[in-house]
């Protein structure tokens, strides 16, 4: 027999009031896990197996502080700026999440408390920040990463969460549909990484030239993680254990597999060479393209994404950006401009191709609202088709403009108190210079021995 009791001024009933619907608390809880995991430990490793041994841990702490950071600062303001009550068009009012009153209400969907939200929705920011570190490992200084945190998830963030997810937002009202952020997470990722990238500056040459993971395995295992708890990203999104929740979670799968294949294929045609690192690049696009469609596509749709996201980011990365005298300048370590803004460009438009009604009924709850462009043509909809196109394309607008402008703006801001790049001197050393650490501590590499141990 349990011991636990109830406290004195809370009521048998009250912990779990009619309003909450337990499994959809539960689902919800676990789906938030499940993105947190894509983060811790899933981006720590990928990252610290992806880069040279000397920025194996500089890599996987920039990923570690910027989760923990963004917590702080999501229940002190972010979530209340993101999905508060209106403020501006395109801002919530400043206000804490840390109210117990508040915490404990429903949420805007009615079937969990808004504690469970606000942990949810903390995942996703914290998983931005850590996918725009990726354009910058190797070389930006970790104190200027310490800062430029906060700052871009105060003022870029919340900016583009509450236009595009808030009930209140400015192109939320408007119709656009980005189902599980490959507006609000990947192009803006991408797109700050990018700009931040070009801010910070390259890593010494010889790095660029050749940057070999120390750990393909260690790489394989993140991105495993990163893969496996896309369940939760876009599963969690209706807020529901519901039939949209499994249909966004199949049609993640299949694109990223599709994706992944189309890669591959890719890559043995062209260079005669099965790449596990490009199979990996093809898994990341497919999962981001179809992120914004998930719930609201057939699964015919989704292969047709994952063949699009295997295909065109892949074109972008290998044939494009060689070319590119722009692309050339900018450092993206991880290439999260073709995995993320690329894709998340493409999802976007493609959502707004293969966006079934009736699935967008399930999800928004507004039949015929949301019509994508192949079905206004099949029900006779054509003008409610290419508006659809219309707001996805306003809205990939939205985010690169914003996200350029505050990111440099917050970029320049962080320069005038540390330098954004490290020395030539630490960035020789890596690890061990700014951290006085190292990955692998093994005897001989980078200690000293002390003969007085014998």
């Amino acid at each position: 027999m349990s011991n636990f009791t109830l406290p004195l001024n809370l009521a048998p009933n009250e912990s779990s009031p009619e309003w909450m619907n337990k499994a959809d608390n539960a689902w919800q809880l676990v789906a938030a896990t499940m993105v947190g995991l894509q983060s811790v430990p899933g981006l720590i490793i990928l990252y610290g197996g992806a880069v040279k041994k000397k920025w194996a841990v500089n890599s996987a702490f920039m990923a570690l502080y910027a989760f923990a950071c963004v917590l702080v600062c999501w229940v002190c303001w972010g979530y209340r700026l993101s999905f508060g009550e209106k403020f501006i068009p395109v801002w919530g009012q400043v206000n804490v999440a840390l109210n117990q009153e508040y915490l404990l209400g429903p949420a805007f969907s009615g079937a969990f408390p808004v504690s469970t939200m606000v942990f949810f929705q903390f995942v996703f920011a914290a998983i931005t920040l850590i996918l725009i570190a990726g354009a910058l490992l190797g070389r930006m200084n970790f104190y200027a990463w310490m800062l430029f945190v906060p700052l871009w998830l105060t003022f870029s963030y919340t900016f583009v969460a509450f236009s595009i997810w808030s009930l209140e937002g400015w192109l939320a009202l408007k119709g656009i549909i980005d189902y599980s952020g490959g507006y609000v997470i990947h192009l803006s990722s991408g797109v700050a990484g990018f700009t931040a990238a070009y801010w910070v500056g390259p890593r010494l040459t010889k790095d660029r030239e050749r940057f070999p993971p120390n750990n393909i395995i260690l790489m394989l295992a993140g991105a495993g993680l990163l893969w496996m708890g896309w369940t939760g990203f876009n599963g969690g999104d209706p807020y529901s254990v519901s039939t949209d929740a499994s249909l966004a979670v199949l049609n993640t799968h299949i694109c990223a597999a599709t994706s992944l294949l189309t890669w591959l294929f890719l890559d043995i045609i062209f260079f005669r060479k099965a790449s596990v690192i490009g199979a990996v690049q093809g898994m990341i696009t497919g999962l981001v393209c179809i992120t914004p469609a998930a719930g609201v596509v057939e699964g015919w749709a989704a292969i047709i994404m994952g063949i699009c996201s295997g295909s065109i980011p892949w074109f972008t990365m290998m044939v494009v950006h060689k070319r590119s005298e722009l692309l050339q300048r900018v450092d993206d370590t991880m290439a999260v401009f073709h995995t993320h803004a690329i894709a998340g460009c493409l999802g976007g438009i493609l959502t707004g191709l293969f966006a079934k009604p009736s699935l967008c009924n399930l999800f928004y709850a507004k039949y015929a609202h949301y019509v994508g462009l192949f079905y206004g043509f099949r029900e006779g909809r054509v003008h409610a088709g290419f508006r659809q196109i219309g707001i996805q394309l306003l809205g990939i607008l939205f985010v690169v403009v914003v996200n350029v402008v505050v990111t440099s703006l917050v970029c320049l801001l962080v320069q005038l108190i540390f330098p954004l790049r490290m020395s030539d001197e630490d960035m020789e050393v890596g690890d061990d210079a700014i951290h006085g650490e190292e990955a692998y501590a093994i005897w001989g590499d980078g200690e000293k021995l002390d003969a007085a141990s014998y």
